[in-house]
């Protein structure tokens, strides 16, 4: 078994990377993300409804509507979109905030684990979805 994010979670980095790479304020309707992301609608939806709800992304309805970043690229990170699509980043029972494990504080490993923790919550809470988008752009621009 493989430790790894969600499907979802993968789609809406694709889709928040998208909306990032397009002029600030644009709206694009579902199927120009669905072409864009590789998604299908059913699922790309789904996502979408998770990332307005957590406020990262706007709807509109109707002509002329779609969808739009509601946060500017440069402060939403990579953290960001993990925990809204999965909840708080926490790599196993030791790590987190709550009672936990009841061996914690005589655990040799838990301090161990507490770093990945801190180091993997550093990581992903550096890279911005705009530094993503550059980068997509460029790689683009390579082939």
């Amino acid at each position: 078994m493989q430790m790894q994010i969600t499907r979802a979670t993968d789609y809406a980095v694709r889709v928040m990377v998208h909306l990032a790479s397009l002029p600030r304020g644009a709206r694009v309707p579902l199927g120009e993300i669905v072409t864009a992301s590789d998604v299908s609608a059913n699922f790309l939806s789904k996502v979408l409804q998770r990332l307005v709800r957590a406020g990262m992304v706007s709807s509109q309805r109707g002509s002329g509507g779609g969808f739009c970043l509601r946060l500017q690229s440069e402060r939403l990170t990579l953290l960001n979109i993990l925990e809204a699509m999965e909840g708080p980043l926490q790599l196993n029972v030791c790590s987190g905030s709550g009672q936990g494990c009841s061996r914690k504080s005589r655990c040799g490993v838990q301090p161990f684990w507490q770093d990945a923790q801190t180091a993997l919550t550093e990581v992903l809470g550096k890279v911005t979805i705009a530094e993503l988008a550059r980068r997509t752009a460029a790689n683009l621009n390579k082939t």
